[in-house]
């Protein structure tokens, strides 16, 4: 992590680097689910550093969402334009069946956002553009519908953003060819000896998402952006970004992450207000090193949904004797008003939590992931490969049990078990409607948390997590890219 003599440094740096032309202003559309959210919340910080006039566009109530959970960014550089939207009304469903998969319809409300924000958005964009030498509009890939008008503006330019990994989205491109095995660079020949099979895109996204993501490509090939940014880094998987882009044909592309390792602050983090230090690292001091799994979800899936797994996952715990911290949370998409909850679905298996006493802890709340997974006895992470997630766990040398439910997915566990080699699958995503057996699940959690497989994978993952580090220090190549685009936009 910088200091702050590092920052300072960085900051003059910025500072001479960018006021080229004062006059250029960054407008961000984020798509409204957090996980996006908040990484272009972080890349308009980054960019804020350079003393550029950043712009962040969405709803009222995400935008104050985003706002609310953004406990170690400095916010005071961003000017918000939160816009009110229609109530969404769903169709008719009935939400007291329990869903045979990992569904992406809880995305519905966000659709219905981004088809609302069009109008607001263009008339912010052009409103600034009379204010600007060149008006610069970062938008997620998933909110293309919403800049269409910017074609219309002489001195707009459209970028995309990328919320996932360079590897996850030329998966997804070479599935769309329908090509079975993934291209393997030259350059990672001597390190992937067997073929890797490209996963099935069937199941990851709903009907109405797929309809969703048509209609949003169909801009996306209009806007004749000049480039795309993602959140990745070069030292994970910058082999794949020629390939991408000779794919693709993009103009260019600026891996500059991670984000979250550029505008990290630890000060307040994992601190309580009435208790000081959060309850989860005091347990953690406890514990010997790399001796604790932690276990989360992500905030759109709730496993309570899930009852028969619900209770597999509980058992195979109990049975690898792995100590652990569980986030068992309700999903966002409750708190968004799409559904509520019926009473006591979402919960543990009945005496679980007295058996597991002093060797797991149960967290209902927030909890401060961030700092969970740099402490010393955290040792791997069970997670549904999100790509926030497995880029906090990549960057902190946390190896992951990967347990892939949609979308983006399966790709990134790919990256992690395959290419990467600092995973085991837990839940493999051909057997995505399959439940899966506590012994099952208790032989892969004992696989990476007490063999010496497990300890090698730990090994790499800790080397690459240094690599990642590095990469977002001042001259690392993270930050060598940013630099580019910084300089690229205010020529």
């Amino acid at each position: 992590m910088a200091t702050h003599h590092q920052h300072q440094h960085e900051q003059q740096k910025h500072e001479n680097l960018s006021i080229k032309d004062a006059s250029v202003i960054v407008v961000m559309v984020p798509f409204p689910v957090h996980s996006h959210m908040n990484q272009l919340l972080q890349l308009s910080c980054l960019i804020s550093s350079y003393k550029i006039p950043v712009h962040y566009a969405g709803s009222s109530i995400h935008n104050s969402q985003v706002r609310t959970r953004a406990h170690a960014l400095n916010l005071s550089e961003i000017q918000f334009h939160d816009f009110p939207i229609p109530p969404f009304v769903p169709e008719f469903h009935d939400f007291s069946i329990p869903p045979t998969s990992y569904s992406t319809e809880f995305l519905l409300p966000y659709f219905h956002v981004t088809e609302h924000l069009r109008q607001p958005v263009g008339a912010l964009i052009h409103q600034l553009s009379s204010k600007a030498k060149r008006i610069i509009i970062i938008h997620d890939v998933l909110t293309s519908s919403v800049v269409q008008d910017a074609i219309s503006i002489t001195n707009a330019e459209t970028y995309f953003f990328q919320a996932t990994t360079v590897f996850t989205v030329f998966c997804f491109s070479c599935a769309a060819s329908s090509e079975k095995f993934l291209p393997i660079p030259s350059e990672l020949a001597h390190e992937i000896k067997d073929p890797i099979e490209i996963p099935s895109t069937e199941g990851a996204f709903s009907y109405q998402t797929t309809n969703f993501l048509t209609r949003q490509t169909q801009f996306v090939k209009s806007l004749s952006a000049l480039g795309t940014l993602y959140n990745a880094c070069k030292v994970i998987d910058g082999a794949f970004l020629d390939l991408l882009v000779e794919k693709q044909n993009d103009k260019k592309g600026w891996p500059i992450g991670p984000l979250h390792q550029v505008t990290y602050n630890s000060k307040n983090i994992g601190r309580n207000s009435i208790n000081g230090r959060d309850k989860c690292l005091e347990w953690l001091d406890k514990q010997e090193p790399d001796c604790v799994l932690y276990i989360s979800f992500g905030t759109t899936i709730s496993m309570g949904d899930h009852d028969q797994q619900l209770k597999e996952l509980a058992l195979g715990l109990e049975l690898s004797e792995a100590k652990f911290i569980w986030v068992f949370t309700d999903a966002d998409h409750k708190k968004d008003g799409l559904v509520e909850s019926e009473k006591g679905r979402h919960e543990l298996p009945e005496g679980f939590e007295d058996r597991v006493k002093g060797k797991g802890m149960v967290v209902r709340d927030w909890a401060p992931q961030l700092e969970i997974l740099q402490h010393k006895s955290t040792g791997g992470f069970l997670s549904h490969c999100g790509w926030n997630s497995c880029l906090e766990s990549i960057s902190y040398g946390v190896p992951i049990a990967t347990w892939p439910m949609h979308s983006d997915q399966p790709m990134n566990a790919l990256l992690i078990t395959d290419v990467l080699k600092i995973g085991v699958n837990v839940k493999e995503w051909r057997r995505r409607d399959q439940v899966v057996s506590s012994s099952e699940i208790s032989k892969a959690l004992r696989r990476l948390m007490g063999s010496d497989e497990g300890d090698e994978m730990r090994k790499r993952a800790k080397d690459l997590g240094d690599k990642v580090r590095s990469a977002t220090a001042d001259g690392g190549v993270s930050r060598l890219e940013c630099d580019s685009f910084i300089a690229h936009i205010t020529r």
